[in-house]
């Protein structure tokens, strides 16, 4: 497809949308992301970006800008909740392969300036409330009234995507039983670069340091029996964190005293998208398949959908091949990586003590004497190479 020819526009100016916004760009389309927000901002929180997201960064010529503003990770520690007692320990410099930590206002800063240098216009409070998708263009209406007219439009935005809603319908998400609490708190002294991963009945807390090692970030999950909004900017109460997690020991209780605000928000279970595109929109990152934060690849799958999408688009000769390209190598892996996160869920929340403590024996004698095997586990997720297996021209 000669993507020089044509206009397209991008909803949703996050992770996803600034990441196939850049390519599509260096491409040669013109592109235009529409972003509802007045301002390309990001509320402090942490992200876990793994070979699979670093392949893509790298791809885009971002690699050293995300190794400049991140830190490099080591290891996961699985640990007990009750003294922090290490259970297992994943050595991330097996296999030579980069894991980073890094600040998702950070990512997203990145991502926006390299958007704006392919030349990618961003224009901000444009809320996209109605489309039309009939014909061979996108027909879109905004919030204030106005109508814009695209040959393609991507959805990328996010959980309750308009462009989602228009390809599948809507459908109410369920409620896992699950809220997350999320707190940035400053370092004290050094900080090993470890994402550790404290695992307790009924709930878990992950934390590791951002910007050098001069923050902490604390994501915090536990189980509920109710709750009625979804969405992660909700404030929340620090004391009311510190009480849920005062049976937790190791580390824990010195950083939740340092927690002055927190966010807290409830965690929904989405299907994965059945339609991802039709006629001249597809969808993409959380758009198409939201996730729980509990594999740590959100942000992962948003990058290799971006530059799936891209190559299928450079490289086909009709949106419709290029879409359906581009789904039949991006749903089977998404949907298997939402239902793994689901199921490490239940993992980390082991209730009955006889069973949390025959699982925690196994992960230790398995570090022990097969030390990389634990790892090897998800050598289909990190080790996937999306610019290898979908390669085009260079961008």
């Amino acid at each position: 497809m000669f993507l020089g020819s044509r206009k397209i526009t991008v909803l949703g100016a996050g992770i996803a949308g600034l990441a196939v916004a850049t390519a599509l760009a260096r491409h040669g389309a013109e592109v235009v992301v529409l972003e509802r927000a007045d301002a390309i901002r990001e509320v402090g929180a942490g992200l876990q970006i793994s070979p699979n997201g670093v392949a893509v960064l790298r791809a885009l010529g971002l690699g050293e800008a995300l190794a400049a503003t991140s830190g490099r990770g080591s290891a996961v520690v699985l640990r007990d909740y009750r003294h922090g007692a290490r259970v297992l320990r994943l050595d991330l410099s097996r296999g030579a392969r980069d894991y980073f930590f890094v600040h998702r206002a950070d990512l997203i800063d990145i991502l926006a300036d390299a958007a704006r240098a392919a030349g990618v216009q961003i224009r901000l409070l444009h809320e996209v409330t109605g489309l039309s998708l009939e014909g061979d263009r996108a027909e879109l209406i905004t919030a204030q009234g106005a109508r814009a007219s695209s040959d393609l439009l991507i959805g990328a935005d996010g959980l309750h995507s308009v462009v989602r809603a228009a390809l599948n319908g809507q459908v109410t998400p369920r409620f896992t039983g699950q809220v997350a609490w999320r707190a940035l708190v400053p370092a004290r002294g050094k900080v090993a670069p470890v994402a550790n991963v404290h695992m307790g009945p009924g709930k878990h807390l992950v934390h590791y340091p951002l910007r050098g090692g001069d923050m902490i970030n604390i994501v915090a999950v536990e189980e509920r029996e109710a709750w009625v909004e979804e969405g992660w900017n909700r404030t929340g109460d620090p004391d009311a964190m510190r009480r849920v997690f005062a049976d937790f020991g190791g580390e824990v209780p010195r950083l939740l005293d340092q927690v002055h605000s927190v966010n807290l928000w409830g965690l929904f279970r989405h299907p994965v998208a059945d339609v991802w595109y039709r006629g001249p929109a597809a969808i993409l990152g959380d758009a198409a398949h939201p996730t729980l934060p509990f594999l740590a690849q959100g942000a992962n799958m948003a990058l290799e959908d971006a530059w799936v999408l891209a190559a299928a688009l450079a490289r086909h000769a009709t949106p419709e091949a290029a879409f359906a390209a581009y789904r039949a190598e991006r749903r089977p892996r998404t949907a298997r990586i939402v239902e793994m996160a689901s199921r490490n869920a239940r993992n980390y929340h082991l209730r009955f003590p006889p069973l949390r403590l025959a699982a925690q024996t196994a992960l230790r004698l398995g570090g022990v004497l097969a030390p990389g095997a634990a790892l090897r586990r998800f050598d289909w997720l990190y080790g996937y190479d999306a610019a290898a297996r979908y390669p085009v021209a260079p961008v």
